[in-house]
């Protein structure tokens, strides 16, 4: 009863804020982007999610009857995060308590509008409400944690007449105020929302984080990527959807690459790509089967090729600075070995190679032929 009386508490001290009609751009919390907090498969999963790396710490977790959000359940939270983005820029008055009709919610994130697909919607918000997590980000003293829902509740409104009059809920403080903040919002592509791919959608909120705009993009290692990732499959396994995410390149407005250091450490690599002069949160071109970006003129389009993609940029990408501070001293180690390792093998062959080069003349010529500048 306490924990009612808390919630029409909360209710009443809320403005209400009605969505905004019309087509705009779609925008991601970075915090949501960059770290595990969903579940990559559609598959009802309560095993929890444990992330430590640096000083972020994260518990995800879910209950029996509904399981843990998905990543497609976060769409919710970027048509939220736009609608709320957008208000404040035209000078309105926001609020975390929202009000829309389904057709709306699934029309901007690309959902159909069939009796299912009503069913879904309300499904998912059950499980964004339902799941729990527990963080350290954006707390003001090391050791605290912050535990939220992502929606502290929701309910479908009827009119007089006793007809649906839309859907009614609350959004966490915590996720409210990272979408008040222009340093912690990014706007992405909407053809985002047509992946279908679990992984897909994860890695490409991971690129869009880190890759920005930056013309040499960035890398991380497969195996960070996998800790990134909060996924339930074996290394093994995802290394091996990373590389057909590669062959496929199905991310909008990036081209990935597969590197692998002379170590044999295998990474991934991405970079914006050339769309002809269009920004990179512009309208490009979506993993279609058929063509992807390449920046060849004039078309700026190009046939992918079946193999993995392999980079040939003689810059140096930046690495993963702000996600994984531990990760990349590892690498610089890493590296400093590699060289330590790779200088003392091309040492080694040098010195086999001495005796060869000596067996050209084997037998002397006698007598000695004396040489210029007194030397024999």
């Amino acid at each position: 009863m306490a924990a009612r009386r808390q919630s029409r508490s909360e209710r009443e001290q809320l403005d209400l804020f009605r969505a905004l009609p019309g087509e705009f751009a779609a925008r991601d919390a970075q915090d949501l982007m960059a770290y595990p907090f969903f579940s990559l498969s559609k598959s009802h999963r309560t095993a929890p999610i444990d992330f430590c790396a640096g000083g972020v710490s994260i518990r995800v977790e879910a209950v029996p009857d509904h399981g843990m959000a998905t990543i497609w359940d976060a769409d919710i939270l970027i048509w939220a995060a736009s609608q709320i983005v957008e208000a404040r820029d035209a000078g309105l008055r926001t609020s975390r308590l929202l009000v829309a009709t389904p057709y709306e919610i699934l029309r901007f994130i690309g959902r159909g509008t069939s009796l299912r697909d009503y069913q879904r919607l309300k499904a998912a918000l059950d499980r964004l409400q339902s799941t729990t997590i527990c963080t350290s980000i954006r707390q003001p003293a090391e050791g605290r944690r912050h535990r939220f829902s992502w929606i502290n509740e929701w309910k479908e409104r009827t009119d007089r007449n006793g007809k649906p009059d839309g859907i009614e809920l609350i959004l966490p403080d915590w996720f409210y105020q990272a979408v008040l903040d222009d340093a912690l919002v990014l706007t992405i592509d909407r053809a985002y929302f047509g992946l279908t791919g679990g992984l897909d959608r994860w890695l490409y909120r991971i690129v869009r984080k880190h890759g920005g705009r930056q013309r040499n993009g960035w890398r991380f290692d497969f195996r960070h990527l996998h800790q990134k990732s909060g996924a339930l499959s074996p290394f093994k396994r995802f290394a091996f959807e990373l590389r057909d995410i590669i062959r496929r390149q199905p991310l909008p407005g990036y081209t990935l690459f597969l590197e692998i250091e002379g170590g044999g450490r295998t990474l991934l690599a991405f970079e914006p790509q050339p769309t002809c002069g269009k920004a990179v949160d512009g309208v490009v071109p979506s993993g279609t089967r058929g063509r992807v970006p390449s920046g060849t003129r004039p078309s700026c389009q190009r046939e992918p090729k079946p193999a993995l993609t392999h980079g040939t940029k003689s810059e140096n990408r930046t690495l993963n600075l702000e996600s994984n501070k531990d990760s990349n001293l590892e690498e610089r180690a890493r590296e400093v070995e590699n060289l330590v390792r790779q200088a003392t093998k091309a040492l080694s062959v040098a010195g086999k190679r001495r005796p060869e080069a000596a067996d050209t003349h084997p037998l002397p010529q006698l007598p000695f032929t004396p040489v210029p500048g007194g030397r024999r």
